[in-house]
């Protein structure tokens, strides 16, 4: 009679998992959450470059990292869109501003969560609610397609619902689009609905609900290659500004395209073919 009951109780704890235990935070200074089952796992070297590398974005730079500083400190902070052309350094700016708070000396850690995994974000939340560190929430390249729900997840997030967004958490997303829905969903709707106004409200402001909107756009030929010869500079790469300049605007021409992603390609290339190291 006993066994019956013992795979009773052994397939409820499957469905009813205990309680997740906060992880050691201490452990590192970065955690990526992850699901089935709910786990933060501690990430030991963060991929990322400095903040001096980062060119053509001093105001998004500056206003980014002074609400971070003040969210560190325990002060107001406002949630952050970065939203903007693709390869102008949206995640790499986050990523920075959080290594540079951290050299301050503030003990601010962050969390990358990603955009499939919204729906679990109130348990996310529930778990650092309850520590006394600082935390900065990251999604990255974060969007909706048709019918996607995971929007309304976001909302626990940025509003926080009844027990509001915890105190000790801040939210950073990037994304390429600003009113993060598909331009021809927000657009069909207003052409189906009975009131178009009421049917588009939900899903245009959401970006509203972001205190800080950051945009990034595409840089010009000259950024472009200042962001090389900083790349250069700063790891070593030995390279003649005419050779630079010649390499790199046929790198960007057979890429169809100029960002700081293709800089940081270009210059990864250059330093292979140089022979030098490149270790973030």
């Amino acid at each position: 009679m006993t066994e019956p009951l013992d795979r009773i109780a052994a397939a409820l704890e499957r469905m009813s998992p205990a309680p997740l235990e906060a992880p050691d935070f201490g452990a590192a200074d970065a955690f990526v959450w992850h699901v089935e089952p709910d786990r933060l796992v501690p990430v030991p070297k963060v991929n990322r470059i400095e903040m001096g590398l980062l060119v053509g974005i001093n105001r998004s730079r500056d206003t980014l990292l002074e609400n971070t500083r003040q969210f560190a400190k325990g002060l107001p902070a406002n949630n952050a869109l970065l939203w903007g052309a693709r390869g102008m350094g949206k995640s790499s700016l986050v990523k920075a501003v959080h290594a540079t708070v951290r050299a301050e000396g503030a003990p601010l850690k962050i969390v990358e969560l990603q955009r499939e995994d919204l729906t679990s974000v109130g348990r996310l939340l529930g778990l650092l609610r309850e520590a006394k560190e600082r935390f900065l929430l990251f999604c990255d390249d974060l969007s909706f397609s048709h019918d996607d729900q995971h929007y309304k997840s976001l909302k626990a997030v940025l509003d926080g619902g009844i027990e509001g967004r915890p105190d000790n958490v801040v939210f950073y997303a990037t994304s390429n689009r600003r009113h993060l829905m598909p331009r021809d969903m927000i657009e069909n709707e207003r052409s189906t609905a009975i009131s178009p106004s009421e049917a588009t409200e939900e899903k245009v402001s959401l970006s509203d609900r972001f205190g800080l909107w950051l945009g990034f756009h595409p840089c010009d030929q000259d950024e472009y290659l200042s962001m090389i010869r900083g790349y250069c500079d700063a790891y070593g790469v030995e390279i003649d500004d005419a050779t630079l300049r010649a390499e790199a605007i046929e790198w960007q021409a057979t890429r169809g395209a100029r960002s700081g992603r293709v800089a940081w390609q270009y210059f990864t290339d250059l330093a292979g073919r140089r022979g030098v190291s490149v270790a973030l």
